[in-house]
């Protein structure tokens, strides 16, 4: 099968996901609190509002291990299907929700439910969209190949962003009455494309052979847990920099650059489609040298940049200027967030062997995304009222500093033969 065509249908049907993943966070960070929280103050419904959001990661992992249970033992297609669907359904049904002066409370039940939801649906799809790329891709390649289905995150949220940024040119009354609701409403269409997309991959080479030598685990949670512990780990370490940085440039700027520095939301929204459409090359770019130099250097140069930008970042956004603002997303899209983004599909996948490599790349970076992706928005709201940028940065440096050691402690996969059953550095 062209891997042309797999690495398109994985970029495709994980960017339609991610649409509806992003499409939250935006929403959280902009409208939200005064829909399903408005009897607080403004921060404080800020903060409620990103507490449902935070709920999606939380799930993830348990999607990660049920559908990564599964995606070992039937193969990866059928559960990006499913995977799909569950998004799909999800984000539709938040754009029909009541909302607070409707049903009171019961609206922010309803919306933590569809946000459970979400991240139980992206928690699995993660793995198989990029184990159908990786698994597919020739020997040598697997880095650029593997970076197709994380073009599905800026490009989720540059569509997200976009949409959602049309309808906010709306009047404030019409926006918050419908307005807000339409790319809610526009996933159905979406997920009908990305399905009819999945549908015409077959399942891949590596799997097939698991299959057809009846090697498959019977439990292929439990194997991994037995025999790839290390791996899990370090996994979860070298995402938290890549995740916990990645929502605060796109989620949690919005609030920043909003609340404190008294900027347009426009402006910024225009700034993060404009830094997520420049990702899109640079994904591929970082994917593509690993492939020469090695995943680690490349991943490294990433976290490093995450520690030494973390100040000027914020210093950059409390200037008020749209330039600057656009120039600390650009630093944070490009060179912070894509060298480890790019790489990482392959990182990930190459570390596990193949009986229970759904499960393992899917664990190692669900875990982790509930500690770093699901909880930075909060944490750095609640930093951003008590203490200001100098803790925002120390917080963002951590993260940083959790993913040097762990990438530092992993062994260079970028030559490893993918067949293999587990390389433990």
């Amino acid at each position: 099968m062209s891997i042309t065509l797999v690495a398109v249908s994985s970029f495709v049907g994980t960017a339609i996901e991610w649409y509806d993943f992003f499409l939250y966070g935006t929403a959280a960070a902009l409208v939200f609190n005064r829909l399903f929280f408005p009897t607080f103050d403004p921060l404080t419904g800020t903060l409620a509002a990103f507490g449902t959001y935070a709920v999606g990661f939380v799930a993830r992992p348990i999607g990660g291990i049920v559908i990564g249970h599964f995606g070992d033992k039937v193969g990866r297609k059928s559960m990006l299907v499913l995977t799909l669907l569950i998004m799909g359904v999800a984000t539709f049904c938040v754009g029909l929700l009541p909302t607070y002066d409707r049903i009171g409370a019961w609206s922010a039940v309803l919306l933590v439910i569809l946000r459970l939801a979400q991240g139980f649906g992206v928690g699995g799809q993660w793995g198989g969209a990029v184990l159908m790329a990786v698994e597919h891709a020739p020997p040598g390649r697997r880095g650029f190949y593997g970076s197709f289905p994380q073009l599905g995150v800026p490009a989720g949220l540059l569509l997200s962003t976009l949409v959602f940024a049309a309808f906010a040119r709306l009047p404030q009354d019409q926006f918050l009455s419908w307005g807000w609701r339409v790319p809610f409403l526009l996933s159905s269409v979406l997920v009908g494309v990305g399905l009819f997309i999945r549908s015409r991959v077959v399942e891949t080479p590596a799997f097939a052979r698991v299959k057809e030598t009846r090697t498959v685990a019977p439990r292929p949670i439990v194997e991994l847990l037995r025999t790839h512990r290390k791996e899990v780990l370090l996994a979860m370490g070298a995402r938290m920099a890549e995740n916990g940085a990645f929502y605060i440039y796109s989620v949690f700027a919005l609030v920043y650059a909003t609340q404190h520095a008294h900027m347009s939301r426009q402006v910024v929204l225009n700034g993060i489609s404009f830094a997520a459409a420049c990702e899109l090359a640079a994904i591929p770019f970082y994917g593509a040298l690993s492939d020469r130099v090695g995943r680690r250097p490349v991943y490294l140069f990433g976290a490093v940049v995450t520690a030494v930008f973390a100040y000027p970042m914020f210093v950059l956004f409390d200037t008020g200027s749209a330039a600057y603002t656009w120039l600390a997303l650009l630093v944070g899209f490009l060179f912070s967030h894509a060298p480890m983004y790019g790489p990482q599909a392959a990182f990930f996948s190459e570390i596990f062997g193949t009986r229970v490599r759904y499960s393992g790349a899917s664990l190692g970076a669900q875990l982790a995304s509930v500690i770093a992706g699901g909880l930075s928005p909060f944490i750095a709201t609640a930093l951003m009222v008590g203490y200001g940028r100098g803790a925002l940065a120390i917080y963002i440096v951590g993260l940083a500093a959790i993913t040097i050691v762990a990438v530092l402690a992993a062994t260079e996969t970028a030559h490893h033969d993918l067949s293999h059953e587990g390389h433990s550095s």
